[in-house]
């Protein structure tokens, strides 16, 4: 993959480079948030690694000039743990979030994730009042828009690549959130609960979203 690190710490981004170099990618610096925008245009990556605290623009104003024209995979750095800041930035479309300090194996292992979830061909969904198009990350019930948070595209992608078959809580959450957080099925609770009112005609009885009780989840079509 093409990596684009937008990174104004110079021994940080050279140590992010030679990391994913050495993974195989082909890694792409930015030291500010114009260069990194016109990287996007120019360069063509296929993932952005984007630092929030960036000398000119900031690092959301980046993400959301992206958000406007392209659906490429943005994992967010900051320094910054609060989680209004975390749902202020996936709301805005980050695909992932990684405080610092973080280790580096974990952060390679979101770049594959998202890497992954990027490459699967997932085809348009129509089934009664119901269109889902993931990869334009557009829906639709009864005609009218649905607006999902990138966390609920990642559950929909995840659960639309195995139509009708079971995915287990730990499998959804390493997919959807990275690794270490195979426990906190809270998340998959939360979640989908919001996914049902979004998306189902009678969200108190799903046709579509179906829990398997302690196992884990099913996109019924």
């Amino acid at each position: 993959m093409r990596v684009l690190v937008v990174e104004d710490d110079p021994v940080l981004r050279r140590t992010l480079a030679i990391a994913l170099r050495a993974e195989g990618h082909t890694a792409l610096t930015a030291a500010d948030g114009r260069t990194a925008l016109q990287a996007c245009r120019e360069d063509d990556p296929d993932l952005v690694v984007l630092d929030l605290g960036l000398p000119d623009l900031s690092g959301v104003e980046v993400l959301r000039s992206l958000r406007a024209w392209t659906r490429l995979p943005v994992i967010v750095l900051s320094a910054r743990a609060e989680s209004s800041d975390k749902v202020g930035a996936l709301d805005d479309g980050a695909d992932d979030y990684v405080t610092k300090p973080f280790g580096m194996e974990e952060l390679l292992a979101r770049v594959r994730a998202a890497g992954r979830r990027a490459d699967v061909d997932v085809p348009v969904l129509e089934t009664g009042s119901l269109r889902i198009d993931v990869g334009e990350r557009r829906a639709t019930r009864d005609g009218a828009p649905v607006r999902l948070t990138p966390h609920e595209w990642g559950l929909l992608e995840v659960l639309l690549r195995a139509p009708g078959r079971l995915v287990a809580r730990a499998d959804l959450l390493h997919e959807v959130w990275g690794p270490g957080y195979e426990r906190e099925t809270n998340y998959l609770r939360t979640y989908v609960a919001t996914l049902r009112k979004k998306l189902e005609e009678d969200p108190a009885h799903p046709r579509h979203l179906i829990t398997e009780p302690g196992i884990g989840y099913r996109f019924e079509p």
